[in-house]
């Protein structure tokens, strides 16, 4: 107990001495009580499951930003609907309806908020946490659909057409 009260004592950004530091703990993913198969999917990059899901949908582009390498940055008709951080910490950034938004923050502790835009209507989701894969890609379908509805009349044509018609490349 008394290891513990002095790790409460450090600075932020500091370490503590090493005599004061805590036992080590169990596993993120044993602590919060993961299945065994997540554990298998996140071996197997669940950031490259995201990624094809983003990719896939219908008039997505997918960019990187330069001044930040390790970002992915997805459009629909130059609106941003999601950005993937697949660098230093796995997560995914995706606009969200501010009720669901809410609802998702007190549902998973993987839900949170991680970056400059407003947090009413987006969410960063760390992919190593509690989150199941499927339902990123229900939240991803969801960030894509609402961007989608405020586009103007002739952009949903322009990607509606895109959308019949193949790109050649």
């Amino acid at each position: 107990m008394q290891e513990r009260a002095a790790v409460a004592h450090v600075q932020p950004g500091s370490r503590p001495h090493p005599r004061h530091r805590v036992p080590c703990l169990p596993p993120i993913d044993v602590a919060i009580g993961v299945s065994p198969e997540r554990r298998i999917l996140k071996n197997n990059q669940i950031a490259s499951v995201i990624q094809a899901a983003l990719a896939a949908k219908p008039g997505a582009m997918c960019a990187p930003l330069p001044s930040a390498p390790g970002l992915l940055i997805y459009k629909v008709m130059d609106k941003i609907f999601a950005i993937l951080e697949i660098r230093r910490i796995e997560a995914v950034i995706l606009k969200c309806d501010p009720g669901l938004a809410e609802i998702l923050r007190q549902q998973y502790t993987g839900v949170g908020h991680r970056s400059h835009l407003d947090r009413r209507f987006w969410i960063c989701i760390n992919l190593d946490a509690d989150v199941p894969v499927e339902e990123i890609e229900r939240l991803a379908k969801h960030s894509y659909d609402l961007v989608c509805a405020k586009l103007t009349r002739k952009q949903k044509a322009d990607l509606a057409a895109a959308a019949i018609t193949p790109s050649i490349n």
